[in-house]
Order: structure tokens, then C-alpha cells, then sequence
């Protein structure tokens, strides 16, 4: 099969690198982007391109980007929509700076590289998008309110986004992984923002100590969740033969996660039918 050229972002560490080393020992071309250059200079040695992207440039910024990048190898086959980084805090103290840049970068950053991609992949009538989510999508979890609701608006954006462009040629794959060891909570990564209000104190100080302590405890391996991404858009490996899914539970617990959110709505649904039906004109 002729290798192909993969536009990743967020190559600094993590799924990103992974996303990198993997492409390259398989012998695809790969554009490895990050908002400094410097921290991913060495990819270039490995056979990499390398270019600056940043997800909080504006539209117009990102369209010159994806150009530059175009012209690299002359198209671009995949592009993989992965940088992103969590923030802790209290929703009633958090901050509307804070919220729009957990926003920015999984949402509003993430789907303006993905809709400068697209007049490149409908001229093509080609090319696949991969979005990285998380189970967070799936139900609030406390103090993590704006990485929650950012990764649920990712997960319906790109249900839309899919439902429009999927009778142009181009797919769409939603990754939602669960807890991987990857950088993810990294003191460096993951923002904490104490609170000053005292009833919520004990809940803090129990999970901030509990999340910091769980780095490099995570029970997924990112280069394992990486070569089962890819090879479900290369149709390789347990994906070969199998119908190019829309959405990919990762790691076990987050197929748990997802069966037991489907499950509770389910039950609730069932429960509550007689009272949310009755509600149109006699």
C-alpha cells in the first residue's frame, strides 16, 4: 500500500509522539506540528517534517498553516486532531479565561485545523480526519468541569461535522480513550486551580492529591492505543475487513465507561417514559 501523509498536532508527547514514531516505522510521511518547534526538533532526524501550529490562532492563521503544510509533500492523507491538556477546578470558582482556553484548544482550535483541511480533502473527494475525545464526554466528573464539557462539544461537533461531509469521500473517527500513560497529568500539563472557598476544600485536596498521584499509574500504554487507531484507519490488524467505525472506545475502562453510561440512560429512559411521552398536542 502507498504510504501516507499524516498531519498530526500535539506531537510534543503522549498519543501525539506515539502517533509519530509509529507512522514513521511503518513508512508514511508525517507532518508533526506543536506550538513550539523546538520542543520536536528531533523528529526531523527521524524523517519527519516538522511545523509550528498553534490552536489558538485564528481562523485566517490556520488556514495559512494547513497551505504550508499542503505543500510539504503536496497533500495530506490524515489529519489527526490530538493536542489538548486538562484543567482542575471548582466550576463555581473557575475562571472565564480558564474555561475558553480549555474550549479553544478542544474545540474551537480542533475543528478550525479540521475546517481548514477541508476544501484540500473535497477537492481530493478523500482524506480522514481523527479526533481525539475522551470518556470525560461521557459525564461531568468533579473539578473537571471545562475539560468535560469541552470534550462533550468535541464529541457532537464531530457528529455533525461527520454527518456533513461523510457523502464527500472523507471519514470521520472519533477516538474516546480512557485513563493512558501519557503526559496528560504531568504537573507541567495539567492546570490545578486551587479554590478559596472552604466547602469545597475537602473535595479538592482528595482529588487533586488523587489525580497527581495516579500519573504514570494509568493503566493504558499509548503506543498499544496508537497502533489500534491506526490500524483502524489503515484497515489493518483486528480492524481489517471491518467497516470504518465513526466513533472508537479506547482501553477497557472506557469501554466500560460508555456500556455504563448506555445503560444508566437506558434504565432512566425506561423508568421515566410515561411522563416524557406525554407531551404532544391530544
Amino acid at each position: 500500500m502507498a504510504s501516507r501523509v499524516w498531519l498530526i498536532t500535539g506531537t510534543t508527547s503522549g498519543f501525539g509522539a506515539e502517533f509519530v514514531k509509529n507512522l514513521l516505522a511503518r513508512g508514511d510521511k508525517v507532518i508533526a506540528t506543536a506550538r513550539d518547534t523546538s520542543k520536536i526538533k528531533h523528529f526531523s532526524s527521524q524523517g519527519a517534517a516538522t511545523l509550528e501550529l498553534d490552536l489558538s490562532a485564528d481562523q485566517s492563521a490556520l488556514n495559512q498553516t494547513i497551505e504550508k503544510a499542503i505543500e510539504i509533500y503536496g497533500q495530506i492523507d490524515v489529519v489527526v486532531n490530538n493536542a489538548g491538556y486538562s484543567h482542575f477546578g471548582i466550576f463555581e470558582d473557575e475562571s472565564y479565561e480558564n474555561t475558553m482556553k480549555q474550549y479553544q484548544t478542544h474545540v474551537f482550535g480542533t475543528m478550525g485545523v479540521a475546517r481548514a483541511c477541508l476544501p484540500h480533502f473535497r477537492s481530493r473527494k478523500a482524506g480522514t480526519f481523527v479526533f481525539l475525545g475522551s470518556i470525560a464526554a461521557w459525564g461531568g466528573m468533579p473539578a473537571l468541569s471545562s475539560y468535560c464539557g469541552s470534550k462533550a462539544a468535541l464529541r457532537t461537533s464531530v457528529e455533525t461535522f461527520q454527518a456533513e461531509t461523510q457523502s464527500l469521500g472523507i471519514r470521520t473517527l472519533l477516538v474516546e480513550p480512557g485513563f493512558f500513560r501519557t503526559e496528560l497529568l504531568n504537573s507541567n500539563n495539567a492546570r490545578y486551580a486551587e479554590t478559596n472557598i472552604d466547602d469545597y476544600k475537602p473535595l479538592t485536596e482528595g482529588l487533586f492529591k488523587q489525580f497527581k498521584q495516579y500519573h504514570q499509574q494509568q493503566p493504558g500504554d499509548p503506543a498499544k492505543g496508537v497502533q489500534r487507531i491506526i490500524d483502524v484507519v489503515k484497515g489493518e490488524g483486528e480492524a481489517a475487513g471491518k467497516d470504518f467505525p465513526t466513533t472508537l472506545a479506547l482501553g477497557p475502562d472506557a469501554v466500560d465507561a460508555i456500556r455504563k453510561k448506555c445503560n444508566d440512560t437506558l434504565k432512566l429512559l425506561e423508568e421515566w417514559e410515561s411522563l416524557s411521552s406525554s407531551t404532544n398536542f391530544d
